[in-house]
């Protein structure tokens, strides 16, 4: 029998709470906020706009506990690569929205369909017209590459961080890092990042740092590579010379 998304952790279990979760996406928790939230913005001399949640949210165990369920993260990260190509999501939202139909299941901006074919149902929903501040922005998205349409490089890059099983995420390599490999799987630390080659925590490693430890003798002490803890260091404000 197959799994349903309510027996399914990533579905189904809160992980993260919505600072914690833009704080591994390198996002700013209002805009994380926006995300998960929706948005109502009232103008004086035009009708007011709204945009829909766009990422899973689940009522939390505990009060001001996690609320985000690693799927949820996974729909942020793609979240993310539009905010990194500098491309306003409520300029896209409505073709997003049409890809999102297309494509045909929940959760689709954590589905391993946006990956394969999200291009080329972009490509279509900006053909079918509609919206012009939508297909110009939409336009800023993909290219056209050996007879295809591509995502753009910022955005493929962090698509490519992502692993998934046959439909959905399963493991997130966590933007930001340019030498630290640190991944965020459902089945492993309880969802909290961690590094990739030890499983070292990165709580634990940004708790040493905080506590005063250098950057070698944390190395030393979890088997890590010193550039992959000196670039923790240097992003968490936590450098010790």
């Amino acid at each position: 029998m197959a799994t349903t998304h309510v027996e399914d952790a990533r579905f189904s279990v809160p992980l993260y709470t919505s600072a914690e979760a833009a704080r591994y996406l390198a996002v700013k928790d209002t805009t994380f906020r926006t995300w998960v939230k929706g948005y109502h913005r009232e103008f004086a001399n035009r009708p007011p706009v709204h945009g829909a949640s766009l990422i899973a949210d689940l009522p939390p165990e505990i009060h001001n506990g996690p609320s985000i369920p690693f799927i949820g993260l996974a729909e942020g990260m793609f979240l993310a690569a539009l905010r990194k190509a500098e491309v306003p999501l409520q300029q896209i939202r409505p073709a997003l929205d049409l890809v999102r139909t297309k494509i045909g299941v929940e959760h689709a901006l954590a589905s391993k369909k946006l990956y394969v074919v999200g291009a080329q149902l972009l490509w279509e929903v900006i053909d079918e017209g509609g919206d012009t501040e939508a297909r110009e922005g939409s336009k800023d998205l993909i290219v056209l590459k050996d007879g295809q349409y591509v995502f753009r490089q910022v955005i493929a890059q962090y698509l490519k961080h992502i692993t998934y099983d046959h439909a959905y995420a399963r493991r997130i390599q966590l933007p930001g890092y340019e030498v630290a490999q640190i991944n965020a799987e459902p089945a492993v630390n309880f969802g909290k990042p961690y590094f990739t080659h030890t499983g070292t925590p990165l709580a634990v490693v940004q708790g040493q740092l905080k506590s005063g430890e250098s950057v070698a003798d944390i190395a030393g002490d979890f088997d890590l590579p010193l550039d992959e803890v000196a670039e923790v260091a240097q992003r968490e404000g936590l450098l010790v010379a």
